[in-house]
This record gives structure tokens, C-alpha cells and sequence, in this order.
């Protein structure tokens, strides 16, 4: 999940309850809720040492459990020296950080489980990856419930409106303007109309002073929605998934295939439409699942066959050049295009995941191109 999210559930968290255990509860939260997310050190050595560290010890089991003592250890040693210092008694509570550390850190890996990247959590001994396939990587919907509440709790000065004015803006900014090219949503003006009236059923409770008289409940209640919705969009991926179990089985009888691996993934702020992708013996296949179209369902089916011949050739090459099993290692759905194959031109091997995008088409990290040796032509 984006970061935003992550540090709103550490604010929620801490605010349903946790600051009371110690003080400097909501700042450790904030950071405990991200943590995970501090292998983007890894970015010093390009982006394919990022795809290869991203989501990964950090964010195992192992990793969280280091990070969630750390953290409160560092707030209590300082606070120690600080009072030390100024020579009064230390503040901070040890047993109450680590609580708190511990609950909040655990929510990382756990949101990030939910959407198509995937997760690691047994490294360093198992490199799988698990999927979870029910959020998309951002929700606007945890954004507005989560964010309301902890607008409507932390708003007492200037400068804290101020913070969530600036906040407010941007989110509102890429809700109606933001979002382009293939996540770009078909009928956007939904999720415009339901954001605009959650701003302002929002306004009109920190007009009221509802928080002033719910207190922790507010934040509790926003967790409990927060809750109540992962949880439907888990029913509603089983229906999915199965809608597309049922496609895969059409597409694979119609090309005389057999299916290997199916999964439905989410998609923007539109819980009824999914991404589906399939993969056969011979291809793999990707389209729009839309719940509500009935025998209409399936839509901008692409297909990529499975390199054969001298593309495969290409293929063994590039595969061992260290980017390329950086990208394998990663890829969910690599699909492969071989560009130059009649030796005219650069023999290209184009690589991508088609969780994100297709081979040539370019997205970062999620494709890649290998110049090989022009392959030996078969006869």
C-alpha cells in the first residue's frame, strides 16, 4: 500500500487507544506503521536492486519483529539520555511503546499482503511469494475514512489544519485529476461524487464537534469500516475469482490448452471490475472482468504465446543476464516479446510482468529489454 495509507492506520491506531499507553505513542505509530518500507535504501544501487530487496526482509515476519522492538528501544534510550540531561525523570514506558510497536508494525505487511505485488514473509528461508489480490495498491476509500477520522481527532491548531488542508488537497487533486493511462478509471465520476460528499460529511462533523464527544470511538468506528470493507472486498474476490476459474476454462478448451495458474486482481476504486490473468501450457492470457456484465464479462483480452524456437533460444540468453533474473525472480506473469529475431536488426528479448504492463510498452522496473546474440536460425 502507499504510504499515505500506512501512516493514516498508525494514526488511527493510536488514536483508538494506544497513546494512551506512553507518551510519544503517535509519533512511534506513524513510524512503526511504516518502517517496513525502509529497504527503499536500496534504491542507492539502482532499481533493480530496489525490485530485488523491495518487500523483502524488511517486510517478513523476522524483519517486522526486529524493526518492532528497534524502534521503541531508540524512543526509550533517547528519552533516557534526554532525561538524563535536563535531569528529571524519564517519560517514556517502555512496555506501552513496545505494545503499541508491535500491534502497528504488524499492520504493514499485512496491508501490503492484500494487493497484486505480493509478499515474502518467511525470508530469509523461503523466497515464495503470497498474493492476497483484494485491495488495489491505493484506495481512496481507506483514504476519506481513515483520514476523516483522524482529521476530526488532531485538528485543535492552525497549524494541524493547515497540515491536513495540504493533505486533503493532494489526495482530492489525484481523486479527480490524477489517475492515467492503464489504471486510468472507465467512469470516474462515481468515486468524484462519493469522494466530494465524504469531504464534506466530514466538514459538517468537525463543524459539530463529533469528535469532542466520541473521543477514541472515532478512530475505533474508522478501523471497524475499514475492517467491514476488507472484509467485503474478500467476498467479493472469491466471486471474482471463480468468474475468471470459469473464463480460463472457456479460453483454455477454445485454443486446446490446459491452465496452470489463474488469479483476479483489483483494480482503482471500482470493486466490481477486475484484472484477470491467465496462464496456459502455451500462453498467457490477460483481460477486464466485469461482475455485472453477465456473458459480457470478459473484455480487452490479450494474449502472449510462450517463446518457442529461436525465440526461447533468445530467451535462454537473456535469461541470464543479472537484470533479467532480478525480473524473473519478481514477475508474477512475465510474458516475453523477441524483437530483431530475423538478425536485420539489435536482437532485443523484451521482458514484463502483465500485472502491469506489456512487453516494449515500458513501465520501470515492471519490463526490461536484453540485447542478445542474434539467435541460430532453426531448419
Amino acid at each position: 500500500m502507499d504510504n499515505l495509507t500506512h501512516s493514516l492506520i498508525g494514526l488511527s491506531a493510536s488514536k483508538a487507544g494506544l497513546e494512551r499507553l506512553s507518551p510519544g505513542t503517535t509519533t512511534l505509530c506513524i513510524l512503526a506503521a511504516n518502517a517496513p518500507d525502509a529497504d527503499i535504501v536500496a534504491l542507492a544501487g539502482g532499481r533493480w536492486s530496489y525490485l530485488h530487496h523491495h518487500r523483502g526482509i524488511t517486510h517478513s515476519i523476522a524483519g517486522t519483529v526486529v524493526m518492532a522492538v528497534a524502534l521503541p528501544l531508540v524512543f526509550f534510550l533517547l528519552d533516557l539520555l534526554i532525561a538524563r540531561l535536563r535531569k528529571r525523570p524519564p517519560k517514556v514506558r517502555l512496555g506501552g511503546l513496545l505494545i503499541a510497536s508491535f500491534l502497528v508494525s504488524a499492520t504493514h505487511p499485512l496491508m501490503d499482503w492484500t494487493n497484486n505485488y505480493g509478499m515474502r514473509f518467511l525470508l530469509p528461508w523461503d523466497t515464495r511469494w503470497s498474493y492476497g489480490d483484494l485491495i488495489f495498491i491505493i484506495d481512496p476509500i481507506i483514504w476519506v475514512v481513515l483520514g476523516g477520522s483522524a482529521f476530526l481527532l488532531t485538528s485543535r491548531t492552525k497549524l494541524q489544519g493547515l497540515v491536513w488542508l495540504v493533505i486533503a488537497g493532494a489526495a482530492t487533486f489525484l481523486v479527480l485529476f490524477g489517475a492515467r493511462g492503464p489504471a486510468a478509471l472507465p467512469n470516474p465520476t462515481p468515486l468524484r461524487i462519493f469522494w466530494m460528499i465524504a469531504l464534506i460529511l466530514i466538514v459538517v462533523l468537525f463543524k459539530t464537534e463529533v469528535a469532542s464527544r466520541w473521543g477514541a470511538r472515532t478512530s475505533l468506528a474508522a478501523l471497524a469500516i475499514i475492517c467491514l470493507y476488507v472484509g467485503l472486498l474478500f467476498g467479493i474476490h472469491s466471486i471474482a475469482l471463480k468468474r475468471a476459474q470459469a473464463e480460463a476454462s472457456n479460453i483454455a478448451n477454445a485454443n486446446v490448452e490446459r491452465a496452470l495458474k489463474i488469479a483476479a486482481m483489483p483494480t482503482l476504486a471500482n470493486p466490481l471490475r477486475w484484472l484477470a490473468i491467465i496462464e496456459t501450457d502455451r500462453a498467457t492470457y490477460r483481460f477486464n472482468l466485469d461482475l455485472l456484465a453477465g456473458d459480457q464479462s470478459r473484455s480487452n483480452l490479450v494474449r502472449f504465446e510462450k517463446p518457442t524456437g529461436n525465440q526461447a533460444t533468445a530467451l535462454a540468453q537473456a535469461a541470464h543476464d543479472p537484470r533479467s533474473e532480478v525480473f524473473l525472480e519478481f514477475a508474477r506473469f512475465p510474458v516475453v516479446n523477441v524483437v530483431g529475431e530475423d538478425c536485420l536488426t539489435q536482437t532485443l528479448v523484451q521482458f514484463a510482468d502483465l500485472r502491469y504492463t506489456e512487453p516494449g510498452r515500458g513501465r520501470g522496473t515492471f519490463s526490461l529489454e536484453v540485447p542478445v546474440e542474434c539467435p541460430v536460425q532453426n531448419r
